[in-house]
C-alpha cells in the first residue's frame, strides 16, 4: 500500500503541477475574454432560463432544470464540507480567495462543455441522447483526435469510482460513525441499497430525484451556514481581509494552523475549488447532453449556474463560517473542520448539521457520478456494458465506505486532473464555435438555436 501511495503521490504533483494550473485558469480565462465576459454579466439570464426550463423544450431524457439538478447532485458534495474545509487547513484563509476565481473563470468553461456537449450529442443503440467531452471530440475535433476522447473515457469510467464513489461512501460513513456512532459497515450497505434503488431506473430517475433533493439540501446548508455567519458576524470584516490578504502573501503559523506559502494557497484553492464545482473535468456536461433543451447555448447558459451556485455560494459560506468561527486554528482538517466551526457557532447541534449534510450531499454525488462512469463506459464497450457498470459501482460503494481515506482523496485528487487535461485541449480547440454559437444566439435574441444533435456513426 506504501508503494501505491508513493506513486499516485508522484503522479499526483506532476498533474497537479504549474501545468494543470496554467490550463484549468488558462483555458477559463481565454473563453471568458473570447466570450466577452458573457458568463458573468448573463447571470440574471441563466437563472431566468433555469426557472422556465422547469419542463423539457426540446428533445432528451430529462429536464433542463434536472439535467442542472443532476450536475449539481454530483458537484455538491464532500468538496464543499470537507475539500474547502482541507483546502483552508493545508494553504490557509487566502485558498479561498482561489477558489472564487477557479469559479469565475469556472463559469465560462462549464458554459462552454454544456454548448459542446448538446451541438455534438448523439443518440445511442436505446434512442437517448448520449454527450460529454468523449463525443465532442469525436464529433467536433475529427478522426485525429479521436484518442483523445478515448482517453477521457478511460480517466472518467476510473476516475468516477474515485471521485463519486469511494471519497463519497467513506466521507459518510466516518461522519456518521463520528457523530452517532454507525458501524461504517451498516452505512456501506445502507448506502448500497439506497443507490441501487435509483440508478437501476437510469438517467430519468437520477433527474427526478435529484430535481427533489438536491434544491432542499442546497437550500437547508445555506440557511445553516448563514445563520453560523450572523452569529459571527463582527468577524467577517476580519476573515475577508485574511482571505485576500493570504491569497498573496503567505500565511503565519497561529494556533493550529502552521502556516502556508502563497503557492500552497493556490494550489489547494484551484484543486479543491476544481473537485468541488468540476469546471473543467468534462463530468458535468455528460448531463447536460441528456436535456430536453432548445439548443446549445440555452443549455450552456443553464449549466455555467452550476459553478456559481456550488462555488461563488455554498464553498464561500463553509469558508467564512470556518474562518469567521477562528476554527482554521484549530489544527482540524477536513469534515470535523467545518464540524467544529459549526458546533463553535450552535453548540450542541452544529457538528449533528454537518453529520446530515454531509451524508446528503454525498449521496446525491454518488447519483450524479454513477451516471457520468457509465456513459464514458457506454462510449467505450456500448450499451451492453450499461446493467453490469451498475451493478459494479454498487457493490463498490461498500469497500469505499470501509477503506483508507487519505489515499482515496490522493487518488480522487490525481485522476481529476486526468481527465481534465483532455478536456481543456478539446475546448481550446473548439472555443472558436462556442463563441460563434454564442454570438449568433445574442444577435438573434436567442431564436436562432438549433437542438443540437450528430447522427450515430
Amino acid at each position: 500500500m506504501e508503494a501505491l501511495n508513493s506513486i499516485v503521490g508522484a503522479i499526483n504533483s506532476v498533474v497537479w503541477g504549474p501545468l494543470m494550473l496554467v490550463l484549468i485558469l488558462g483555458v477559463g480565462f481565454f473563453l471568458q475574454v473570447g466570450l466577452k465576459f458573457m458568463p458573468i454579466l448573463r447571470i440574471g439570464t441563466g437563472f431566468s432560463l433555469l426557472f422556465k426550463g422547469r419542463e423539457g423544450q426540446g428533445e432528451g431524457q430529462i429536464s433542463p432544470f434536472n439535467a442542472l439538478m443532476t450536475s449539481l447532485s454530483a458537484t455538491i458534495g464532500t468538496g464543499n464540507i470537507a475539500g474547502v474545509a482541507t483546502a483552508v487547513f493545508l494553504g490557509g484563509p487566502g485558498a479561498l480567495f482561489w477558489m472564487w476565481m477557479t469559479a469565475l473563470v469556472g463559469m465560462a468553461t462549464k458554459y462552454a462543455e454544456a454548448v459542446c456537449a448538446v451541438k455534438y450529442r448523439e443518440k445511442d443503440e436505446l434512442g437517448n441522447y448520449v454527450g460529454g467531452p468523449m463525443y465532442y471530440i469525436k464529433n467536433g475535433l475529427g478522426a485525429k483526435w479521436a484518442w483523445l476522447g478515448v482517453a477521457f473515457a478511460l480517466f472518467g469510467a476510473v476516475a468516477a469510482f474515485g471521485i463519486g464513489n469511494g471519497v463519497q461512501a467513506n466521507g459518510v460513513a466516518q461522519v456518521l460513525e463520528a457523530n452517532f456512532g454507525f458501524n461504517t459497515s451498516v452505512t456501506g450497505v445502507v448506502l448500497m441499497v439506497l443507490t441501487a434503488a435509483v440508478i437501476l431506473g437510469g438517467i430519468t430517475r437520477i433527474g427526478a430525484v435529484a430535481g427533489k433533493l438536491v434544491p432542499f439540501m442546497a437550500i437547508a446548508y445555506i440557511i445553516a451556514g448563514l445563520l453560523v455567519l450572523l452569529i459571527n458576524i463582527g468577524n467577517i470584516g476580519h476573515a475577508l481581509s485574511l482571505v485576500f490578504t493570504y491569497a498573496f502573501t503567505p500565511s503565519a503559523a497561529e494556533g493550529g494552523f502552521a502556516g502556508a506559502a502563497v503557492w500552497a494557497a493556490i494550489r489547494f484553492g484551484v484543486a479543491r475549488g476544481v473537485f468541488s464545482n468540476e469546471a473543467g473535468l468534462g463530468s458535468a456536461p455528460i448531463a447536460h447532453a441528456a436535456a430536453e433543451t432548445k439548443g446549445p447555448v440555452n443549455q450552456g447558459l443553464i449549466a455555467m449556474l452550476g459553478t456559481f451556485i456550488d462555488t461563488i455560494i455554498v464553498c464561500s459560506i463553509t469558508g467564512l463560517a470556518i474562518i469567521s468561527s477562528g476554527a482554521w486554528t484549530s489544527g482540524e482538517s477536513g469534515a470535523a473542520l467545518t464540524s467544529h466551526a459549526f458546533e463553535l457557532s450552535l453548540p450542541g447541534i452544529g457538528g449533528y448539521l454537518i453529520a446530515i449534510a454531509l451524508s446528503i450531499f454525498a449521496f446525491t454525488t454518488i447519483l450524479g457520478w454513477s451516471f457520468y462512469g457509465e456513459k464514458c463506459v457506454e462510449f467505450l464497450l456500448g450499451v451492453k456494458s450499461l446493467m453490469p457498470y451498475r451493478v459494479l459501482w454498487i457493490v463498490m460503494i461498500y469497500f469505499g465506505a470501509t477503506a483508507d481515506l487519505g489515499f482515496i482523496w490522493l487518488l480522487a485528487d490525481t485522476l481529476n486532473a486526468m481527465m481534465a487535461i483532455p478536456n481543456l485541449i478539446a475546448l481550446a480547440l473548439l472555443s472558436p464555435i462556442v463563441i460563434k454559437l454564442t454570438k449568433e444566439f445574442f444577435a438573434s435574441g436567442g431564436k436562432s438555436e438549433e437542438p443540437g444533435g450528430t447522427p450515430a456513426e
